[in-house]
């Protein structure tokens, strides 16, 4: 831990990081040593978070905040550890198998939006893993329902949309499939202020009312931790800090060293 982070202490434990969890651990992450080809960026990782909880990872550029999305997910090379959904170890699963069968989603930090597809095509390819495409139709269709955004779109191509519209049908594609895990890459990124409350507030209605589980990276970290409920402060690969969303921004350490205090 580089000297400008020593004074935020001593890493807490597995037995810390539970207590943040409101019943049963949802996501688990035990002991994660994790990075890219050879290089270990995650060293021992752990990590705690219940049933349609929010956590969000805060921290300096080459944290590895973006890596635990990626090792959950299954775009890392793991050299260790375990991850687990529910009790049940998907460590070596593929991204399709952790999908499909875990119900975990990923939003890509870039623009991903297919900009000459029509917005309900654009739609419809995060069910391409599905062999039931009637079921896929009808999810779309309850999308449609909810965000009139998109629907007044829906036959037009991507292109069209403000960048916060772009950023809802991501998350929207994500949700044809039916997850219960989203895990959200900078939510806020390239986006206006206007733009990015809107979208907290679509992620906080899919947490409370849709009771999904959202694990997110956020380089606005006064947003992301006002958002979550848990919060983590990482620092070379190791979980630096851990509290309450709101208690960490009352941190003094946390706001001098991210939110600009």
């Amino acid at each position: 831990m580089s000297d400008q982070y020593e004074v935020l202490g001593k890493a807490p434990g597995p037995k810390e990081l539970k207590e943040l969890v409101s019943g049963d651990s949802h996501v688990t992450i035990k002991k994660l040593s994790a990075g890219y080809g050879k290089m270990e960026i995650l060293h021992d990782f752990d990590l705690s978070v219940g049933k349609a909880q929010s956590l969000c990872l805060i921290g300096p550029n080459g944290a590895g905040k973006s890596t635990i999305l990626h090792s959950i997910y299954g775009f890392t090379n793991i050299f260790s550890g375990q991850i687990e959904i529910e009790g049940k170890v998907i460590t070596k699963l593929t991204p399709a198998e952790k999908l499909k069968s875990c119900g975990i989603a990923y939003i890509l930090q870039d623009n991903s939006v297919f900009p000459d597809m029509t917005v309900e095509e654009n739609l419809l390819m995060g069910s391409y893993i599905k062999e039931n495409t009637e079921d896929s139709y009808q999810e779309a269709e309850k999308i449609f329902e909810k965000y009139e955004r998109l629907r007044n779109r829906r036959s037009q191509p991507a292109k069209v949309l403000s960048g916060g519209e772009r950023r809802l049908l991501e998350i929207s594609r994500a949700l044809v499939m039916k997850p219960s895990v989203l895990l959200i890459d900078e939510p806020s990124i390239g986006l206006e202020p206007r733009y990015i409350d809107m979208v907290f507030e679509i992620l906080r209605d899919l947490q409370q009312n849709e009771k999904k589980t959202i694990i997110l990276v956020e380089q606005n970290a006064k947003k992301g931790l006002e958002f979550s409920d848990i919060g983590y402060v990482l620092v070379s690969g190791q979980t630096a800090i851990a509290g309450r969303g709101n208690d960490l921004i009352k941190n003094p350490d946390v706001g001098r060293l991210f939110l600009g205090g």
